[in-house]
């Protein structure tokens, strides 16, 4: 009887231990920004956007596609046309970035495609309402987006694609009298599916990260970038980051799987002889298509999370295509030296897509106001209350997650 009552103890303490192990996991998810979703346009199919104040009003407007939308009632103004793809499921724009690129006051987009191969810039004319005037950069090859990085430190943006087959990078070098663009071409050693930055060998500058290894910056910029082929991430994500998550003092690298399931990162360390070492770990692996990464403080603690999630129908005969759509944070616990996912917004499946993937459509198949990351997420202020939101555009539609951390303390203006 003694030992059955000791057994008894003994399961109710395993099961007690187990609820409270779940308990502290939900409770790490929940913790921290909650989120309220705003449609800006969920007929919208194009899968860049970017926050800027086009108009001159002090609010954030978002640009996405063919139109600009204006804050705070998302009144929609056409100023180009947007070709759809030799695939109808693209449409020939892969990025849209704010730049003031002629220096005249007025934000421009910089842009680029996959089927036409083109990089350019898209002119703000002045009036908001007319139309917008393309200028062609270079045509490298297909690009599935690019993003604004201070490469050289100078203080102002380089635009960084993802070149099928080669690395390179632009550097804006003239606005006036006459816009000027210096391309920077790093060879093909590292080209594939995916580029990003990070300080990988800690000495200031800026190196880029492929998926097949990364390119030192030279001390002086007349040198070549020095080529390191040091790992294989597969098809990763735009953009790879680079940073010291764990707090070890060594840059790790993390990616999302384009096409496929999984979010993971390369842990940097160092041997008994000081040469670099990475170990692969994996974060997440629940939901597929992770294809774009960005880094942002939505916390307030100082410290940016990494905001990732499905692009939906990246391809639409992918693993986990039809599964739900999903916008999720991560940072890393240094203390508890794990992961933690919280949750931006979860939808649900596309239960009734067709079988056969050509005849699949995002605005047909999932439920109306479904949102993704896209190709390119932005994170600004979108309403003025001193806490980072999120824009979200995708074939599904064009949203912004309102952040309500400060909610409670400080109220939103009218935006």
């Amino acid at each position: 009887m003694q030992f059955r009552r000791l057994y008894v103890l003994y399961l109710m303490t395993l099961l007690y231990l187990a609820i409270a192990s779940t308990q502290a996991e939900a409770d790490d998810k929940a913790r921290g920004p909650q989120w309220r979703k705003h449609t800006i346009n969920d007929r919208s199919p194009f899968e860049a956007a970017g926050a800027a104040d086009f108009n001159g009003d002090g609010l954030l407007d978002v640009f996405s596609g063919d139109s600009w939308y204006e804050a705070p009632r998302w009144v929609r103004h056409k100023v180009r046309t947007v070709a759809a793809g030799t695939n109808p499921h693209y449409y020939e724009d892969f990025a849209d970035l704010p730049l003031d690129v002629n220096g005249d006051g007025r934000v421009d987009i910089v842009t680029c495609a996959y089927f036409s191969r083109r990089i350019g810039w898209v002119e703000h004319p002045g009036d908001p309402a007319m139309p917008w005037i393309e200028h062609d950069i270079d045509v490298p090859g297909s690009m599935e987006t690019g993003q604004l990085v201070d490469l050289n430190s100078d203080g102002s943006p380089d635009f960084l694609p993802n070149i099928g087959g080669v690395v390179a990078w632009y550097e804006l070098t003239a606005k006036k009298p006459k816009v000027r663009w210096k391309k920077h071409d790093l060879g093909n050693a590292g080209a594939g599916h995916g580029v990003g930055v990070g300080d990988i060998n800690r000495d200031g500058k800026t190196d880029i990260i492929t998926p097949k290894g990364w390119y030192a910056q030279p001390a002086d910029a007349n040198d070549a970038w020095q080529y390191h082929a040091e790992f294989e991430l597969g098809a990763a994500s735009i953009l790879i980051v680079g940073r010291d998550f764990d707090g070890d003092g060594d840059t790790d690298i993390l990616w999302g799987m384009g096409h496929d399931y999984g979010l993971f990162w390369l842990r940097q360390s160092t041997d008994s002889d000081g040469k670099r070492e990475w170990t692969r770990d994996r974060v997440d692996t629940t939901f597929s298509q992770v294809h774009t990464l960005h880094l942002a403080d939505l916390d307030g603690d100082s410290r940016p999370e990494v905001i990732t999630g499905k692009r939906i129908y990246a391809h639409e005969t992918e693993p986990g295509a039809t599964e739900a759509p999903c916008v999720y944070s991560f940072h890393f616990d240094r203390e508890k030296s794990r992961w933690i996912k919280r949750v931006i917004y979860e939808g649900k499946p596309a239960v009734n897509a067709p079988v056969a993937a050509k005849g699949r459509w995002a605005l047909d198949d999932f439920e109306r106001g479904s949102a993704g990351t896209g190709l390119q997420m932005d994170a600004r202020d979108m309403d003025g209350d001193g806490d980072i939101d999120v824009v979200c555009p995708g074939k599904s539609g064009l949203y912004w997650f309102e952040n309500l951390r400060l909610s409670k303390t400080k109220p939103a203006t009218s935006r």
